[in-house]
C-alpha cells in the first residue's frame, strides 16, 4: 500500500517559514496585470506562445525546448507517468531518489507504478555519487537530483550530475530539480545541448513569489521532453498564472531584492544558531536546515505558539532533530530568531 502524501499544515495565522516560499509576496507588477485580466481573456482557454518565449529567454534556451507546468510538481508527475509506468513484459522501472528528498519523488513514483531507490546520503549531507552510481541497473528509467538539495540546501557538484547522466541507460533520464536555482546561481541549462538526456525542471514559486498560482517550467532535449509532454495536460496551466509570470520576468529587480534579502536573513540565522548552540549547514537556497538534537520538537511546537511556523523534519531518516528554516524577508527571520532565542533561553 502506498503510504499518502502529507501535505505541511496549512497555517495562515502567523510567520509561515515552513514552505520555503517568497515571505514578501510577489512583485507589484504581478497584482497590476492580474487586475488587467478581462472577462474574455478568462472566458477562453490560455494561450501559451508569449509566456514559454518570456520563460525560455530567462533561461536562455529555445522556446521549442521548454514547456510551461502547472508548478513544478506537475513536472514531476508527469515525468513518473512518461518514464516510471510498468511496460508489458517488462520489469518494475525504477526512479534513483538521494536521499534526503522532497517526499514527492518517492510518492509519484509509486503512484504510477514504478520501485523508488532510495540512497542513504553521505554523513554530511554531500551528494553520494558512488552510491548512486552503485544503483544505476538497466532497470533505471530516471534519476532524481535536486540541486541544491531540499531540505538539507547543499550543492550538488555539476561534474557529479554529468556522471550520473553518462551512466544511466539510453531510454532513462537524470531530472534535475532546480527549483532553487535562483539562490544558488548555479544551473545545469547551460549544458543541456551536451546532455540529451537530463531534464531540468524549474519554478516561479520560490524567488518570483508564484506559489500561490502554480507555475514551472522543463527544459532539455525534445526526446527526453517528449514523454513528459506527453502526459501535461494540454491547458493545465490557468490564464492568471500566465500573466503573472510575464508580468514577474519584467520585474527583475524585484527578485533580486529579494534574492539579496535571502542572503543577509540566512547570514543573521547562521549567527543566531551558532549563539544558540545549535548545527546548522550552509545553505545555497532559501532555507536552512538546523539541527536541534532533543530541542526540536519543543522549538517548533514553541514558536507556532507564538505564530512563526517552521517544517520540523526530526521524524525522517537521516534528519533526526532537523528543523528546516524559510529564509526571507530580513524583518521575518529577525522575528523568527527573537522567537527562537525566548523559546530557548526561556526554558532553559
Amino acid at each position: 500500500m502506498i503510504e499518502k502524501y502529507q501535505k505541511p499544515a496549512e497555517h495562515d495565522d502567523g510567520l509561515r517559514l515552513h514552505q520555503n516560499e517568497h515571505t514578501g509576496g510577489c512583485s507589484p507588477k504581478v497584482l497590476e496585470a492580474l487586475a488587467s485580466l478581462g472577462a474574455q481573456q478568462v472566458g477562453f482557454y490560455p494561450p501559451y506562445d508569449a509566456a514559454t518565449r518570456a520563460c525560455a529567454g530567462y533561461l536562455g534556451v529555445d522556446p521549442d525546448r521548454l514547456s510551461l507546468l502547472n508548478g513544478l510538481d506537475e513536472g514531476i508527475m508527469a515525468t513518473a507517468v512518461g518514464y516510471l509506468r510498468p511496460r508489458p513484459g517488462s520489469d518494475r522501472p525504477e526512479a534513483i531518489i538521494p536521499d534526503p528528498a522532497f517526499e514527492i519523488l518517492a510518492f509519484d513514483t509509486e503512484v504510477v507504478g514504478g520501485r523508488p531507490i532510495r540512497v542513504e546520503p553521505n554523513a554530511d549531507f554531500t551528494f553520494p555519487l558512488d552510491r548512486v552510481l552503485d544503483e544505476i541497473t538497466p532497470h533505471t528509467r530516471v534519476v532524481f537530483i535536486t540541486n541544491p538539495n531540499n531540505p538539507t540546501g547543499v550543492l550538488t557538484p555539476l561534474e557529479s550530475i554529468r556522471a550520473v547522466a553518462a551512466r544511466v541507460p539510453k531510454d532513462a533520464i537524470v531530472f534535475v530539480d532546480e527549483a532553487y536555482a535562483e539562490f544558488s546561481g548555479v544551473s545545469l541549462i547551460p549544458e543541456l545541448e551536451r546532455l540529451p538526456n537530463v531534464v531540468v525542471g524549474r519554478t516561479f514559486s520560490k524567488a518570483f513569489g508564484l506559489a500561490g498560482l502554480r507555475i514551472g517550467a522543463i527544459t532539455g532535449h525534445p526526446d527526453a521532453l517528449e514523454p513528459i509532454r506527453l502526459a501535461v495536460p494540454v491547458y493545465s496551466v490557468n490564464i492568471a498564472a500566465v500573466v503573472a509570470v510575464q508580468a514577474a520576468l519584467q520585474d527583475l529587480a524585484y527578485m533580486e531584492q529579494y534574492r539579496a534579502e535571502v542572503e543577509e536573513s540566512k547570514t543573521r540565522l547562521y549567527a543566531a544558531c551558532d549563539r544558540l548552540g545549535l548545527r546548522y549547514w550552509k545553505s545555497a537556497a532559501n532555507f536552512v536546515l538546523v539541527n536541534a538534537g532533543e530541542r526540536a520538537e519543543r522549538l517548533a511546537q514553541g514558536a507556532a505558539a507564538r505564530g512563526i511556523y517552521v517544517r520540523n523534519r526530526s521524524k525522517e531518516p537521516g534528519l533526526e532533530g532537523c528543523l528546516r528554516v524559510g529564509a526571507g524577508v530580513v524583518a521575518h527571520t529577525e522575528r523568527c530568531i527573537d522567537v527562537f532565542e525566548e523559546v530557548l533561553c526561556g526554558a532553559e
